[in-house]
């Protein structure tokens, strides 16, 4: 039942006890403390809405990072990680194979205030060697919503031959 409740919850926060029981043919109550008891232990960690900022009437620049930097001796990456994630312009963090040590992802006011946060508080941070910026234009998807702004929803994609 764990791994279909939290996968139900991802997916839509907003579902009630009562539908969440009844989805799972389980009791109510065992419902209720399990959430609980995921929420107490950290396996729920949050609860979040998606945002088409482009409907919204609010300007946002977000902005995918690459930092390359050097494990420390004991503490791996996790010392490195632990500074990077208490920028509040950090939205996420993870540490990723590849040609970077993490991957971030950064929310600003516009592009000025995500390259001044780069070049004024994580490129000088102790650790960091490099960085590598790019800013996101347009978000098609998130978290497996589609955001697709010139259909409406429901309306199927065209298909040509």
């Amino acid at each position: 039942m764990m791994k279909e409740l939290l996968t139900l919850l991802e997916n839509n926060a907003r579902y009630e006890v009562k539908d969440l029981a009844a989805l799972l043919n389980e009791d109510e109550e065992l419902i209720k403390d399990t959430i609980r008891e995921y929420e107490r232990n950290s396996v729920i960690a949050g609860y979040h809405t998606i945002i088409n900022w482009d409907k919204a009437d609010t300007e946002i620049t977000k902005a995918i990072i690459f930092v390359n930097c050097v494990p420390e001796r004991e503490a791996g990456y996790d010392k490195i990680a632990a500074k990077i994630a208490r920028y509040p312009e950090v939205d996420s963090l993870y540490l990723i194979s590849g040609k970077a040590e993490f991957m971030l992802q950064v929310n600003g006011s516009n592009m000025r205030e995500v390259s001044n946060f780069v070049a004024h508080k994580l490129a000088p941070t102790e650790g960091v060697n490099g960085t590598e910026t790019m800013f996101i234009l347009k978000e098609y998807k998130i978290n497996g919503r589609e955001l697709l702004n010139d259909k409406e929803d429901g309306e199927r994609l065209l298909v040509t031959p």
